[in-house]
């Protein structure tokens, strides 16, 4: 058995739990969890709040670890090796997307870390909140060995969700790049965007957050209004991605763009946005696009410009007992600007140990 941390129903907090992990197949490799990240779409999944969840859900989906055993017939990843896994275990591998390295978008669907159907056991999957897990080689990537591995397990779906569209939209020296939010995914595109020579925009509602933004490498800092119409800036940029993740008035930021400019929808809202005005649209042919994610290709492309450039998520690391405390102080936003859970703090707690 996998000693874990689950959400046993919407309303309830999470709490330990015992799960099981496949034997290793011939292709699998199976990985001993150091660090996960603390995503919004955790929390969002294991309350229910965009519906379609099973329980008991184990959430986690930035997960870095040390592999531990692999399967006879694996390459590329061998035991003591730091890997990690981020939001994707498997996908159909035939269709359209999945060849063009996109399993994100699988035609068939994705079988994704956590609330997924589990084509092995049955059931669903259980994601990183645990000690342990067994993943197909094809869905796991290295982690280089100059990236802090706290650090770096937020990029396995922060650092991938907005290096994606910065990527599809071609952002490089000269691109006017906006960044709506400045919160774990937010951070990473303003972070992104300024290693690939971008001119960034941050857009906020909290004035005190300006000097954490340049630190980031925000060239401009604009605080906007709740609730507000009008766009905040003159209409000058080209790309601008959006990271907020509750309902709010997309009008100001797409009267910001530039003519074929683009604003790409990265957060995920348990409510929808108010519609877009259609007039914002058609008179500078601007463009409203969103994004997920990225495929496992792109993933590890991400991974190896981050260790280029020396960049990692700015987190706050947690004892896996704090998780419910770490719930509440995210949806206030009160992190800067990612919580990562300390796996060893669980396998301490189950072992009869006192954490250190």
């Amino acid at each position: 058995m996998t000693h874990a941390y689950a959400a046993l129903a919407a309303d309830t907090p999470l709490a330990p739990h015992s799960i099981t992990r496949r034997a290793v197949g011939p292709t699998d490799v199976a990985i001993e969890i150091l660090f996960c990240g603390v995503c919004h779409s955790d929390l969002h999944t294991a309350r229910g709040e965009w519906g379609g969840t099973k329980w008991p859900c184990v959430p986690g989906h930035e997960i870095v670890g040390r592999v531990n055993a692999i399967g006879a017939d694996v390459t590329g990843h061998a035991v003591g090796s730091m890997v990690g896994v981020g939001c994707l275990v498997d996908s159909c591998r035939e269709c359209h997307a999945c060849e063009d390295n996109l399993e994100q978008y699988c035609d068939t669907g994705a079988t994704w870390t956590y609330n997924s159907v589990d084509k092995h056991l049955g059931g669903v999957t259980f994601g990183g909140y645990s000690t342990d897990v067994v993943v197909d080689q094809a869905f796991v990537l290295r982690i280089p060995e100059s990236l802090d591995p706290a650090g770096a397990a937020p990029l396995l779906c922060a650092g991938v969700t907005t290096f994606s569209p910065l990527r599809h939209w071609n952002v490089g020296t000269g691109s006017r790049v906006g960044v709506v939010g400045l919160g774990g995914l937010g951070h990473m595109a303003v972070k992104l965007a300024h290693a690939m020579s971008a001119e960034v925009t941050l857009f906020t509602t909290s004035p005190g957050k300006e000097a954490d933004a340049r630190r980031l490498g925000a060239d401009h800092v604009v605080v906007t209004q709740r609730g507000a119409t009008t766009a905040p800036v003159t209409p000058s940029l080209d790309l601008i991605i959006n990271t907020v993740s509750v309902p709010h008035s997309l009008d100001p930021y797409l009267g910001a763009l530039d003519r074929e400019g683009v604003m790409v929808m990265v957060g995920v809202p348990p409510e929808p946005h108010q519609s877009p005005s259609m007039m914002a649209l058609i008179t500078r042919r601007r463009s409203l696009a969103g994004s997920l994610i990225g495929g496992i290709a792109e993933t590890q492309e991400m991974l190896d410009f981050c260790a280029e450039h020396g960049i990692v998520s700015d987190i706050e690391v947690i004892p896996m007992h704090a998780i419910n405390e770490a719930y509440e102080r995210m949806l206030k936003s009160d992190v800067k600007y990612r919580f990562v859970i300390d796996m060893a703090t669980l396998r301490y707690a189950t072992s009869g140990q006192g954490a250190a």
